[in-house]
């Protein structure tokens, strides 16, 4: 276990380094104008430019360029070009509202698709199974800001039943009007996952059923629900837990920008797409290191979860 958590370290700094890279390359490689000019303003005089170009090291070469804005990284005082607001606290502001939709919508999309995609299983061939076949199929081909918009204007504008977006923090409006605003937020982004969780499940199920561990399971007089929830679904949960792991950290590392956006959350995922929006580089960079990291932290997890679900999973290998 310490190797291979030593192994994961090694890994995650070199995952970081590399991310942090091509990341900054990108965005000094493409043409975005000179952020001395942006920082300074419309009405500036070329000494004030050229006194930031100084400060922030722009006329340095890229590498030292590099350095400069990675230990502006780690020491929290990396600054936005556009409007000069220290990046990470403007991430401080939006994580605990996008880890809100992400913890939300993620429990939504695992509940329901291996609920539904377990009972497929057991239905698998009939009729009911058919209709959540292409119930799933509908989901999946529905995109999220399609799914988000047609929600946000015919439940909340139009019917009332929701808020037409926004947020509420939990000091501010309780419990109650939290979960409430969410609700719709939640749905829209977990439609998409259920479809595919479940479809997956029910393929993994109806692999493993026939199994000579499962007919031995049977042969022993066990029940089917116990071999069903013991062993076949146990098994088949390995590659849904491997997917959910990327899909969580795709979603706080910002893969939820058009769920944010519709429903005016104002979360990581707004300020990247932003910031994108206007080249501007450091918040870029720090939401990208930020996502690569939640990323390799949840990998690292999953792959110790495997040893849970099935311990001839050896962590050493």
């Amino acid at each position: 276990m310490a190797r291979f958590i030593v192994r994961r370290l090694i890994g995650m700094i070199l995952v970081l380094f590399a991310v942090s890279v091509l990341t900054f390359l990108i965005f000094n490689v493409i043409p975005n104008g000179d952020p001395a000019v942006r920082m300074a303003g419309k009405n500036s005089t070329p000494v004030q430019i050229e006194a930031i170009r100084k400060t922030w090291h722009f006329d340095d070469s890229l590498p030292q360029q590099y350095i400069y804005t990675m230990k502006q990284v780690f020491s929290g005082e990396l600054v936005s070009y556009s409007n000069q607001t220290n990046v990470w606290q403007e991430i401080k502001k939006g994580l605990p509202r996008t880890f809100a939709l992400g913890i939300g919508a993620a429990i939504i999309w695992m509940a329901c698709g291996v609920a539904l995609g377990l009972y497929s299983a057991v239905r698998a061939g009939r009729f009911s199974d058919r209709v959540l076949t292409v119930l799933a199929l509908i989901g999946v081909s529905m995109p999220v800001f399609w799914v988000g918009a047609l929600m946000n204007y015919y439940l909340g504008y139009k019917a009332g039943w929701f808020p037409n977006g926004g947020y509420v923090q939990i000091n501010e409006g309780g419990v109650w009007q939290w979960f409430y605003h969410l609700i719709l937020p939640w749905t829209a982004l977990a439609i998409l996952f259920i479809g595919v969780y479940s479809r997956i499940l029910r393929s993994n199920i109806l692999d493993t059923i026939n199994d000579d561990y499962v007919r031995t399971a049977r042969a022993k007089g066990i029940s089917e629900r116990r071999v069903l929830t013991r062993h076949v679904l146990r098994n088949s949960m390995i590659p849904i837990v491997t997917l959910w792991g990327l899909d969580f950290g795709l979603v706080i590392a910002g893969g939820a920008v058009l769920t944010e956006s519709i429903f005016d959350i104002q979360g990581v995922g707004q300020y990247f797409a932003e910031a994108i929006g206007q080249l501007d580089v450091p918040p870029v960079l720090e939401v990208t290191l930020l996502g690569a990291f939640f990323i390799v932290v949840l990998n690292t997890m999953v792959d110790i979860v495997y040893a849970v679900l099935d311990p001839r999973i050896r962590l050493s290998t």
